[in-house]
């Protein structure tokens, strides 16, 4: 991808974290970073260590409250579960982000890992623990986001 923004990017995630973390750290960086826009990609490991998706909904409707509040724009970045976990759950989970970003007017991904973990050959695309993608996923990933995220850049 050819194109550029001038946008300063703020890279705020902490491997591993949950939605609660995000959510207890997002009032100190919206204060110190003052962002035109917000980016919300967690979830995952809400739902990989067990935790009631009504949680997960809270902490991301909480975060993008407070993003768009405090005048930011908001992406959210949404995340599907392995069929291993059930027809069922990886619906609601999948509904989470969409249910979110439809009542807080946030933009959507519906599913970052789009093409990634639902490609042809996914393991070529995940590094060895077969849950993080490497190196070779990225330009997928960000043809993912970028549609989604370009319009929210200021000008």
């Amino acid at each position: 991808m050819a194109e550029r923004s001038p946008a300063r990017v703020v890279n705020a995630s902490i491997s591993g974290d949950t939605t609660a973390g995000g959510r207890s750290r997002l009032p100190a960086l919206l204060r110190q970073h003052r962002p035109a826009v917000v980016v919300i990609e967690l979830g995952g490991n809400d739902a990989l260590r067990g935790l009631p998706l009504s949680m997960t909904r809270d902490n991301l409707t909480t975060m993008a409250r407070l993003s768009r509040e405090a005048g930011a724009r908001v992406l959210i970045v949404g995340m599907e579960m392995p069929p291993n976990y059930g027809a069922r759950y990886a619906q609601e989970f999948r509904e989470v982000f969409s249910t979110v970003a439809k009542a807080e007017q946030a933009a959507l991904v519906p599913f970052f890992l789009a093409g990634v973990a639902d490609g042809p050959e996914p393991l070529k695309l995940f590094q060895p623990d077969r849950i993080h993608p490497n190196e070779d996923a990225q330009p997928l990933m960000l043809a993912n986001v970028w549609p989604a995220l370009r319009p929210l850049l200021p000008r």
